[in-house]
């Protein structure tokens, strides 16, 4: 066997496995390197350290525009390289897109250039847009919401934010804001693995928000070993495992079927736990920031709040059903004709103790008629999804934008920030067809074929997870495969049922873990809806 490249060693870990570390770049691997595929590795490190030293110098200006304040070389001030969609992607200089003397700005037409000679005399602002002028006097226009600059006056755009639109160019502007926005050196964090919880409350607690996001290297007590990554993406994994824990008052499940993770309004049994919820709210940032999963997720309704969406009747469903079939029914129903004594108040227990909430003042004297029970259901909507929980959230979030602000993440929806935080399993399609049921379908029934092909040859592996999301509401497979699937009145198999037209979008009902596939009459008909379904979840028809 060949001798090691320089600079390699091999060790063994505690459960007796080879691995090798590479002490000239502080990395680790399972694989035995030759001379050769290191040689490859330097050279694609190199061309990555190229296009990134690109990225970064070609918006870099000494000045910013219509400034003589130099640019310094802070995190702040430093570009975060360029999007697929024609803009230029910032950090805060603000400065103008990319132009040399190989490209000139994009040539507009009449119509995109009205208004700008009344530009180009003066700099103007207007929402989180700003008219800036470059050094030879041209107008560019900066969106301080998404960071970006063009050329083009938004004003004559029609409806476009500047948003990146796929999840993978979401996903690469995120990680340049939390590198460019990272902080030198690093920061070292030691516990032990029996009281992983209290040591890295106490630590994490007693960092800067600067310090955490330096580079960590986390130590578990008695153990030798550099971290590399893997300790510190053992760390997570153990702390979200434990910090998440029920056990701790702090999260409970969202319905005895759903194991996702929401805030418990009972946690005030604790003294200290706003503190422990501005810890949560910190690590889970950490999390994101360091590019580290964690080991369980909240509910989607939890994202949702995290993003500052507003919550619906049907975002219910999956954490509180019985409450989600009241709600439906009064909606549905002539309540006036039932007599039902219902007021804009409720009542709710918390450690045994019976609460009061009036919805609106004077709620409690005010009835629920057919008239105004569209205002009820939104409110005891929004209640339900708040009671007990203000102070914890604000906490939560505190903690959250210590490390990461909330605005780098509205470009995402909760089913991506749930990808984001608790990553996406490879997904066994073979284990996912054998569970699968059918209901006026059978697995001969073309549509069922068209159904499997299309998974297995028309989508890649994010897409799959985005597509068992939008049918169970999550993208995570139980660890006993498919077969475990839970719904809400317990296991519940994944299940095609044909309903409607061919003209007709699917829908989903995630408590059921059912989808309805129409009886669409080409191959191509069902990818175009499905594909519709995975990418246009919000505001689907979703149930």
């Amino acid at each position: 066997m060949p001798p090691l490249p320089h600079g390699w060693e091999q060790r063994q870990d505690d459960q007796g496995r080879l691995y090798f570390v590479d002490h000239n770049t502080q990395t680790t691997t399972w694989q035995r390197p030759t001379t050769e595929s290191v040689r490859t590795f330097h050279d694609w490190q190199a061309r990555q350290t190229q296009v990134m030293q690109q990225c970064r110098q070609r918006f870099l200006y000494t000045t910013l525009p219509g400034s003589a304040t130099p640019v310094n070389d802070s995190p702040e001030n430093q570009d975060i390289g360029s999007s697929h969609d024609g803009t230029t992607d910032l950090s805060h200089s603000g400065g103008p897109p990319h132009s040399d003397a190989h490209s000139s700005p994009p040539q507009s037409s009449t119509k995109d250039n009205i208004g700008l000679s009344n530009l180009k005399s003066t700099e103007g602002r207007w929402g989180h847009w700003e008219c800036k002028l470059d050094p030879e006097d041209k107008p560019y226009f900066v969106n301080h919401k998404s960071k970006t600059t063009q050329w083009e006056d938004p004003r004559t755009q029609g409806r476009d934010d500047g948003s990146p639109k796929s999840f993978k160019t979401k996903y690469t502007t995120f990680r340049q804001l939390c590198y460019y926005n990272s902080e030198g050196s690093h920061i070292k964090i030691t516990v032990n693995r029996k009281r992983i919880f209290e040591n890295s409350y106490q630590q994490v607690n007693s960092l800067t928000p600067q310090e955490l996001r330096r580079r960590l290297f986390i130590t578990f007590n008695g153990e030798e070993g550099l971290d590399y990554g893997g300790v510190a993406r053992e760390w997570f994994f153990l702390l979200s495992h434990e910090a998440l824990n029920p056990m701790y008052c702090l999260f409970e499940y969202a319905d005895k079927n759903n194991y996702s993770l929401q805030i418990n309004p009972a946690s005030s049994i604790n003294p200290d736990h706003l503190s422990y919820f501005r810890f949560v709210g910190r690590f889970i940032a950490m999390a994101l920031f360091h590019g580290k999963f964690i080991h369980s997720g909240f509910t989607l309704p939890f994202y949702k709040q995290m993003l500052g969406k507003p919550l619906t009747i049907n975002d219910l469903e999956s954490i509180d059903p019985e409450f989600y079939n009241s709600l439906s029914w009064i909606k549905d129903n002539n309540i006036e004709d039932c007599d039902l004594e219902m007021f804009f108040s409720a009542d709710y227990e918390v450690l045994g103790d019976i609460r009061h909430h009036e919805l609106k003042e004077g709620g409690a004297n005010i009835r629920v008629t057919d008239e105004n029970k569209k205002e009820y259901i939104r409110l005891m909507t929004e209640w339900r999804f708040t009671r007990g929980q203000e102070e914890q959230t604000k906490a939560f979030l505190d903690g959250f934008n210590d490390v990461i602000p909330i605005e780098w993440l509205h470009y995402f929806n909760e089913t991506e920030l749930e990808l984001l935080l608790c990553g996406m399993q490879k997904i066994d399609i073979d284990d996912w067809q054998r569970n699968t049921t059918y209901r006026h379908y059978n697995k001969n029934s073309r549509q069922i074929e068209w159904f499997w092909k299309f998974v297995r040859e028309g989508l890649c592996n994010e897409k799959r997870a985005r597509l068992l999301q939008f049918v169970t509401g999550t993208c995570r497979v139980p660890v006993g495969g498919f077969a475990e699937l839970m719904g809400s009145n317990g296991p519940q198999k994944f299940c095609i049922e044909k309903v409607g037209k061919h003209n007709w979008l699917p829908r989903s009902h995630t408590c059921f873990n059912r989808l309805d596939l129409p009886p669409y009459k080409t191959y191509e008909q069902l990818v175009d809806k499905l594909s519709y379904a995975i990418d246009e979840t919000e505001g689907f028809a979703q149930e």
